[in-house]
């Protein structure tokens, strides 16, 4: 059976947990209702598992904060035996307009700490990233106040489309590929 771990980024605690930042948690939470599936919390993370069409989705939201990642990414590759090509992290991307996704096989960190923190515990930028824009819409110097607010109410408007978008990238991923996911999601 192929496995895949799926990692979503995010920031540990409730005053996190509806910020732009928090995203990838936001995703794999919203897979996890649909599927009626419990995380547990366990080393460096909370963990559940989602079998899908003869495959094993090890779901991941590090315990680590954000930008020491790439801890619990190493962890859990290592722990479930994982080829590095089907390991999926979901971030946020102030370069992309709200909503929009992107599936990259590898890249630069952007300037986004927890992809750079990973790159450096795996030694490798080559691995999958699913990007999922936040847009930039805020004033200079109010990056960070940006990333760790709440979503508008536009935004939050739009989310719930935007996730179950999201959760079907993940499933393609698993089942059609990265690159046949890349084709059928980039840009949507």
């Amino acid at each position: 059976m192929k496995k895949f771990l799926i990692v979503g980024l995010g920031n540990i605690g409730a005053q996190y947990t509806n910020t732009r930042h928090n995203i990838g948690f936001k995703v794999l939470d919203a897979l996890a209702k649909k599927e009626d599936l419990t995380f547990e919390t366990q080393k460096l993370g909370d963990i559940t598992t989602y079998k899908f069409k003869g495959r094993t989705f090890i779901l991941l939201k590090p315990s680590t904060f954000m930008n020491l990642s790439g801890k619990a990414v190493l962890y859990w590759l290592t722990k479930e035996k994982i080829p590095l090509e089907n390991l999926l992290v979901i971030t946020d991307d102030l370069n992309l307009p709200f909503g929009s996704l992107r599936l990259k096989t590898k890249g630069s960190d952007g300037g986004h700490n927890g992809l750079k923190d990973i790159q450096n515990k795996l030694q490798t930028n080559k691995y999958n990233r699913f990007r999922f824009g936040i847009s930039d819409e805020f004033s200079k110097g109010r990056q960070v106040d940006y990333v760790l607010g709440e979503w508008s109410d536009i935004e939050s408007e739009k989310l719930p489309e935007r996730i179950e978008k999201s959760i079907a990238l993940i499933k393609s991923f698993g089942t059609a590929g990265v690159n046949n996911t890349m084709n059928t999601f980039n840009g949507t």
